[in-house]
């Protein structure tokens, strides 16, 4: 969801510069703080190595005296061999051993230590009488204000990342509002509202984007409206030479079956030349009635009358009784189905005629039964297949794969046995491979 990823991206930019700022500021603070600590503590300890001449190497216990006096610090003294200690409870087991040599070289020195979980600074000189004297600074106080301003930063910065979260929502649901209402519009547009339009709240980029969208959806509406008024007038056209071809045709398939009554008593040189008019009568008939038949469904003025009716033995009635049971085989037993059945009949014929047409000469194989997605029809054929970019048409009216082949029927028959599988509230699916045959499946 982009108002997440936007408000998730938000807030990590800011968490990012959040951190980067509380860590730059703490590394800052704790610096000049430790270095304060050893430059306080430095100069303490020369004052106090200053001192430690006039009461060395007589007085040690007076010099630890007067260091006890100072405050601030602990001392750890050696001279002659002896280790001095205060009060404080450290010794020179305490003191690092890197401190240790560098004081021995005869310089002044320190280094941080933890003596009984206390931090300490431990600075580090000799006298003038070679002791050595090892002044231990308490720096708790220091860490623990470090520590109270860590976290301090952390609950600052957690604070600051929540904020920014909560912001970042608000700003993304403002600027992706104009976003939604586009969404909203365009899947609107999708399910037929071609009057949706998006308002105009500006002259920014959503403003312009708004009228972008407002400019195609009315381009779209007049292109549709357009499409839909000629698609209208040529089913108009097709219904009205369908019903005026109806009279004279009437009279002709009258002669033509007059014509055929004769066509024994009529002389060798005429008869096949009688014969080809009587079947292309009969054709320009079947073209007419199914001219008239698909512009009905088309037309939304054909009704569906329903009753149970049994696949298989619909569908073997049907094999029967147009002579196709020896070259198609069928596969079902008894599925029972409330529909119409002459509509059913029809689309049965139509599917299994043409694949009686085309399939070849290895027969037709149809099977009906049930499965998961209800009732179907399978009609099988071995013919040469059909090419995939032919597939998405073949539901079209007068589409013929090859434009070339020519055959019996009308051009029709497919479409017709679509526009009423649609009026049934079912659908045919088609499969083919070239070379090896076409499937089309109705389900029910």
């Amino acid at each position: 969801m982009l108002r997440r990823r936007l408000t998730v991206a938000f807030a990590l930019a800011v968490g990012v510069s959040a951190v980067a700022l509380a860590a730059g500021s703490y590394f800052v603070v704790r610096h000049n703080l430790l270095k304060d600590s050893v430059t306080s503590s430095a100069k303490q300890s020369r004052q106090n190595l200053q001192v430690a001449p006039r009461y060395l190497p007589d007085q040690p216990a007076n010099l630890l005296d007067v260091y006890n006096g100072i405050g601030g610090f602990e001392t750890v003294l050696v001279a002659g061999g002896q280790q001095y200690s205060g009060v404080g409870g450290v010794g020179l087991r305490q003191v690092p051993p890197e401190l240790r040599k560098l004081v021995r070289d005869g310089k002044l020195a320190y280094q941080r230590t933890t003596v009984a979980g206390t931090h300490y600074l431990v600075v580090g000189g000799p006298s003038d009488d070679e002791a050595q004297l090892y002044f231990f600074y308490s720096e708790q106080g220091l860490w623990h204000e470090l520590d109270v301003l860590r976290n301090i930063l952390l609950g600052g910065g957690a604070l600051l990342v929540l904020l920014a979260a909560l912001a970042g929502a608000v700003i993304a649901r403002e600027a992706l509002r104009p976003v939604a209402r586009a969404s909203e519009a365009a899947h609107s547009l999708a399910e037929g509202l071609l009057e949706t339009r998006l308002p105009v709240e500006g002259r920014d980029e959503f403003g312009a984007w708004a009228q972008a969208f407002n400019e195609m959806a009315g381009a779209l509406e007049a292109k549709i409206a357009a499409l839909s008024a000629a698609q209208a007038r040529e089913r108009r056209f097709t219904a009205d030479v369908a019903h005026e071809l109806r009279t004279p045709l009437t009279g002709l398939v009258g002669e033509a079956s007059l014509l055929s009554e004769h066509l024994e008593q009529m002389p060798p040189e005429s008869r096949r030349p009688a014969e080809l008019l009587i079947a292309d009568v009969g054709r320009l008939r079947k073209l007419v009635e199914d001219l008239m038949e698909i512009s009905r469904l088309q037309a939304g003025a054909e009704s569906v009358n329903a009753e149970p009716v049994d696949l298989a033995s619909l569908t073997a009635a049907i094999l029967r009784a147009r002579g196709w049971s020896e070259r198609v085989s069928l596969d079902g037993e008894e599925t029972t189905v409330t529909t119409d059945p002459r509509r059913l009949e029809r689309i049965v014929a139509n599917l299994v005629g043409n694949a009686v047409e085309h399939g070849g000469d290895d027969g037709v194989a149809v099977r009906v039964g049930r499965d998961g997605s209800g009732a179907f029809v399978e009609v099988a054929d071995h013919g040469p297949g059909i090419p995939p970019e032919h597939l998405p048409h073949l539901f079209e009216r007068f589409y013929k794969a090859d434009p070339s082949r020519t055959g019996r029927g009308s051009g029709l028959g497919l479409a017709i046995a679509h526009e009423n599988a649609l009026l049934l509230g079912g659908e045919i699916d088609v499969r083919s491979e070239p070379g090896e045959g076409s499937t089309f499946t109705l389900r029910l």
